[in-house]
């Protein structure tokens, strides 16, 4: 798989990314790092015991992240969550975390087949 193929599997922007990183080497480079940021597990953790304060300050990392890797699709769900967190509508939250955990594990999914080879 190559790094083209990524993204489209997991539904990003590989040319906006480019245009960002400049070269394919970064944009490699930073996929490959995606995978030890913690803030997906940390935003999971945070929400499901109720430390809310938390759970924001990670939704907004994850956010942040995939938006500058163009992660699209990840990018859009972890907003929401984002926006929810930020509006103390936990509720709503807590019913975006299903969608957020579906993109994150079709992200990570599609990392590892490119690592894979």
């Amino acid at each position: 798989m190559t790094i083209q193929e990524c993204y489209s599997a997991l539904e990003g922007d590989y040319q906006e990314v480019l245009g960002r990183l400049y070269s394919e080497a970064l944009v490699t480079k930073f996929v490959g790092k995606f995978l030890s940021d913690q803030s997906f597990q940390l935003l999971d953790s945070s929400l499901r015991s109720g430390n809310y304060d938390e759970a924001f300050r990670a939704a907004h990392t994850l956010k942040g992240v995939t938006q500058n890797l163009s992660f699209t699709r990840l990018f859009h769900s972890s907003h929401e969550i984002t926006e929810a967190l930020r509006t103390k509508d936990y509720d709503l939250a807590l019913k975006l975390l299903p969608q957020v955990t579906a993109d994150y594990d079709q992200t990570a999914a599609a990392i590892h087949s490119f690592q894979a080879g």
